[in-house]
């Protein structure tokens, strides 16, 4: 029974230390996972970049800022307390958290907001360079030093994702709740 499983599991040598299966895979870890919403935001940004059409950029920004959104919270929800905790850390996650509240602030300045032109066109593009910046320094510093660590990767992925799909199910249905009880005004209202 044991060469059944040795197969789905991680090849660790003969001590089959590893419990990692199969079924834990699926869900990719940490690093991987903030990995691929940066490589998301990153693209947005781009394709904001290129796009003249208003409401083509306002749909993009209120990706960008939904997506920054959970980020940043799944983030100080998970990965920060136990990146602090594991590597006793006492710089890089507050510098981090500094870091979002100044993206919360240019969230806030974009989002809901109709593109008027140059002014939003650039705060978007700061917060562009803004995120650019922080993400550098999560993946050059704090990512490498996770994977040094002694931090189960995986377990916190499988946290960041459920958490993430909460969060984003909670926006979904505000966005469909608001539209709802707007419907429902104006056909009472007729």
């Amino acid at each position: 029974m044991a060469t059944r499983n040795s197969s789905s599991r991680r090849s660790t040598g003969r001590s089959g230390s590893s419990t990692r299966t199969t079924t834990r895979r699926r869900t990719p870890d940490a690093i991987a996972l903030l990995r691929a919403d940066h490589k998301l935001v990153s693209e947005l940004f781009e394709q904001f970049e290129k796009t003249r059409s208003a409401n083509r950029k306002r749909d993009i920004v209120e990706q960008i800022c939904q997506e920054l959104t959970v980020h940043a919270q799944i983030e100080e929800e998970i990965f920060y307390p136990a990146f602090k905790e594991a590597l006793r850390d006492k710089e890089l996650v507050p510098e981090a958290r500094v870091e979002h509240e100044t993206l919360k602030s240019l969230i806030a300045q974009v989002q809901g907001v109709e593109p008027d032109g140059e002014d939003y066109d650039a705060k978007v593009k700061v917060m562009g360079e803004y995120v650019k910046h922080h993400v550098k320094e999560e993946q050059g510093e704090m990512f490498k030093k996770a994977k040094a660590s002694r931090l189960d990767l995986q377990a916190l992925g499988e946290q960041l994702m459920q958490r993430k799909q909460e969060l984003m199910g909670e926006l979904s249905g505000e966005e469909t709740g608001e539209l709802a009880t707007e419907d429902m005004g104006q056909s009472d209202d007729r």
